[in-house]
């Protein structure tokens, strides 16, 4: 399908730019009339599709480096070519030499970073073309840097919370996997002709079952992991899953507090770069990382361009922490929604790093019980026959 370049008018006379894929020019023009902008001005070109999307950190060097060399005066193809001579992965250096490409062709920096497939998020080629349009680039490329980096020491936080935990569970599968196929076969020899207790005849038969069809089972786990990956990367299972995990206690609410930050913060930046509202929560609701979150913004586009306010509109989403309604309207009321905005992103970021925390804080001894529990298990299944064994033999010996 191709890629569009466009440019249209608005109801208030304003020209917007930018692009979309459409299967013809007729289906484009359907597209942005339903926006209420009319198509003056298009041309195509086949996007090139790289290997995958820039992650956050580098999408954060990228507009660090641009800001500062925009800043500094540098010509744009300069500071381009300037910042694909570093020592970068081949990967991001080719995406740079064809951004230089399109650029010394004519297009603007937002049109070829459009044209490089997946690896620019959406928001970033808006905020970039907003740029453009102000003449202020340097300035948002600063602000957008500001903004991965924010966002990337958070998920680095998150992330790095979870280490322990995931350790732990490592640890559990690999005394698991010992004990039933290294420790216990020893014993089955001692025990066979006797007749068992049940925890020994249950740790005998796990083991027996691993021993005999432990391969078979890790190929049927492997491929019942592959298929529900595949299952819930489709759109009504993806966002039945999405719906779930707000429900999940505790973990529910600090994926409703990342959610939140992540959305004040990205309407907050389209906002100030001077971005129509609609257009910018058609953005920002792409960036929430929750296909059910992102449903329901069909019917906040539809209040707002009713006539209604974005903290009436915003009412109506299931998924968001309750207090960024109220926040909002303080933030329309007084009018500073942006700084009213970056205020609760920032607060809630907070939060969702004590959240984690805490999450974790009730994992780790989970956890160590749940492991404690198993080898508790083993030990008893092993000790009962012998015990047993002893028994039978005292007896005897007494007769």
């Amino acid at each position: 399908m191709p890629r569009y370049i466009y440019t249209a008018l608005a109801l208030d006379g304003s020209r917007i730019s930018g692009t979309l894929e459409a299967p013809d020019v007729a289906s484009l023009s359907g597209l942005l009339r339903s926006e209420n902008l009319f198509l003056t001005k298009y041309h195509t070109r086949q996007a090139k599709q790289p290997s995958r999307r820039l992650k956050t950190e580098e999408l954060a060097d990228f507009c660090r480096q641009l800001a500062a060399m925009l800043g500094a005066g540098i010509m744009l193809i300069r500071a381009m070519t300037i910042i694909s001579q570093r020592n970068l992965k081949p990967h991001i250096k080719k995406i740079y030499l064809q951004l230089i490409d399109d650029l010394q062709r004519g297009s603007t920096l937002s049109e070829a970073m459009a044209l490089r497939g997946r690896a620019f998020p959406e928001l970033l080629i808006s905020m970039i073309r907003a740029g453009e349009n102000t003449g202020r680039l340097d300035a948002t490329a600063e602000k957008m840097a500001a903004s991965y980096d924010s966002e990337h020491r958070l998920n680095g936080k998150i992330r790095g919370a979870l280490v322990y935990p995931a350790i732990l569970l490592v640890m559990i599968i690999g005394v698991v996997l010992i004990l039933f196929t290294f420790v216990l076969p020893q014993f089955m020899g001692l025990f066979k002709d006797m007749v068992l207790p049940l925890p020994t005849r249950i740790v005998m038969g796990i083991s027996d079952f691993l021993l005999t069809s432990g391969v078979p089972l890790a190929i049927g786990i492997v491929l019942l992991i592959a298929a529900l990956i595949w299952f819930f990367r489709r759109p009504r299972p993806r966002r039945a899953f999405d719906h779930f995990k707000l429900k999940i206690p505790r973990i529910g609410r600090l994926l409703k507090t990342i959610y939140t930050a992540r959305f004040a913060r990205t309407l907050a930046s389209l906002y100030v770069s001077g971005i129509p509202m609609i257009q910018a929560l058609n953005i920002a609701r792409g960036t929430i990382g929750n296909k059910y979150i992102e449903t329901q913004f069909d019917a906040v586009i539809e209040a707002l361009g009713n006539g209604r306010t974005l903290s009436q509109s915003l009412a109506q989403v299931d998924g968001f922490e309750p207090k960024l309604r109220s926040t909002v309207l303080i933030g329309e009321e007084s009018g500073s929604l942006e700084r009213m905005l970056d205020a609760i992103a920032e607060q809630y970021e907070y939060d969702s790093e004590v959240a984690s925390q805490q999450l974790v804080t009730i994992i780790e001894p989970v956890m160590i019980v749940l492991m404690a529990v198993i080898v508790f298990f083993v030990i008893i299944s092993v000790l009962l026959p012998i015990y047993q064994l002893y028994s039978d033999v005292g007896t005897q010996g007494g007769l």
